[in-house]
């Protein structure tokens, strides 16, 4: 039987799939959910998330707006993950995922706390940022010619998913920005000892990540500050009575929802 060589990414996108068919499976409509089913299933909510459920920031990063977007992020994670799997080890491509999802839930609350989000792209840009950073900055075994062109694939994939998101309403780019920005900062520190001996790089990487979790500490409670919200929202914020269509091409997206006077997507 051949070994899996891209044992991470299918965990991750198995764990983003399963949770779309859970929800499905209970009722929650795979096209079009309606803002109190993401909410209940961990969106990313300020009056909840800066309040008495911080865990909102991770869990939203597995959850997904209709089948369209789980989709669309799920095929930029499987060819991102495909070359992840093979700059990075399996603990630090996992860190890496996990603390630029962290940190561009933590960048959607900053800019917009009373809007609920959802979405992986977050930490899929952060992923696309620290392969940028490890394949300029680190000294791999690959050829210079491949490591060009793929970066000039990786620089555009962020570019235009920026750009779009810039121009489209119904996505959350203040995710997406703070996924990339963690992701660059992340793959520069990371670079320089890819191809060190396994001990020096453990070492490394647990002071790199343990700095990381830190600084998304005190930026999370730097956000908590600014942004005060009610501890316990009310049950009609928590049940709004519509849902919420959700229609888009780009290949990576997180949706942000909104409570408008007329219904519509908003970021």
């Amino acid at each position: 039987m051949p070994l899996n060589k891209t044992p991470v990414t299918t965990a991750l996108v198995s764990i983003n799939v399963a949770v779309f068919v859970a929800m499905t499976l209970t009722g929650v409509s795979p096209v079009e959910p309606t803002t109190a089913q993401l909410v209940r299933w961990g969106a990313n909510w300020g009056p909840l998330s800066l309040g008495l459920q911080p865990w909102r920031i991770l869990s939203s990063n597995y959850l997904h707006v209709g089948i369209i977007h789980i989709g669309l992020n799920m095929w930029c994670l499987w060819n991102l993950g495909f070359l992840a799997e093979r700059v990075f080890d399996p603990w630090t491509y996992v860190l890496t995922y996990t603390a630029c999802g962290l940190s561009g839930s933590i960048a959607s609350l900053w800019r917009h706390p009373m809007v609920p989000g959802a979405g992986a792209s977050g930490a899929i840009f952060g992923l696309a940022g620290a392969l940028i950073a490890a394949l300029y900055l680190g000294h791999l075994p690959i050829p210079r010619e491949a490591v060009r062109g793929t970066l000039r694939s990786l620089v555009a994939f962020a570019g235009y998913n920026l750009f779009f998101g810039a121009v489209v309403p119904a996505i959350d780019n203040s995710a997406h920005i703070g996924g990339l920005v963690c992701g660059l900062v992340l793959g520069a520190f990371l670079a320089r000892h890819l191809m060190a001996p396994p001990e020096a790089r453990r070492a490394w990487r647990g002071i790199t990540f343990a700095a990381t979790a830190v600084i998304l500490l005190v930026l999370f409670e730097m956000v908590k500050r600014k942004n005060s919200v009610p501890r316990e929202p009310t049950a009609q914020a928590l049940h709004p009575p519509y849902s919420v269509p959700v229609s888009s091409s780009s290949p990576s997206l997180t949706v942000a929802i909104e409570r408008p006077r007329t219904m519509k997507v908003n970021a």
